[in-house]
């Protein structure tokens, strides 16, 4: 841009939705900064994890008790399955966190603060 570029007064955004936009329940995010200096979100979804097989008791009538699951999996495990990985500049990151910051103070304001309060001093899922 050389001397005498006269900036806009305006720049007006028009969204889009993309075809392949998904909306979904984020119950954490796990990441970090990456080799290039870029803030790297992993945002994950929570559930049990699925037994690897289970049986059921067939009675001579032909019908079935309950289904059993593999008893040798004695240690409860919770599966995180990422749903979306966001890569953000340090600018796009600070926009971020001043855009939630300032969604935080509209929900606090309205009373609608965190629904659930965590049982130890963690601030909650994100890593």
């Amino acid at each position: 841009m050389g001397q005498g570029y006269k900036y806009p007064e305006k720049i007006r955004y028009k969204y889009k939705i993309s075809d392949d936009c998904n909306t979904f329940l984020a119950h954490g995010v796990w990441g970090g900064v990456n080799a290039h200096g870029e803030i790297e979100l992993n945002l994950y979804t929570e559930s049990d994890q699925l037994p690897t097989e289970s049986e059921q008791v067939v009675h001579p009538d032909g019908s079935v008790g309950p289904e059993i699951p593999d008893l040798a999996e004695e240690t409860r495990a919770v599966e995180r399955t990422i749903r979306s990985k966001v890569i953000l500049s340090y600018h796009t990151a600070r926009a971020l966190v001043d855009w939630l910051d300032d969604k935080m103070q509209i929900l606090e304001q309205e009373g609608e603060g965190a629904p659930f309060m965590f049982d130890d001093d963690s601030s909650g899922p994100a890593q």
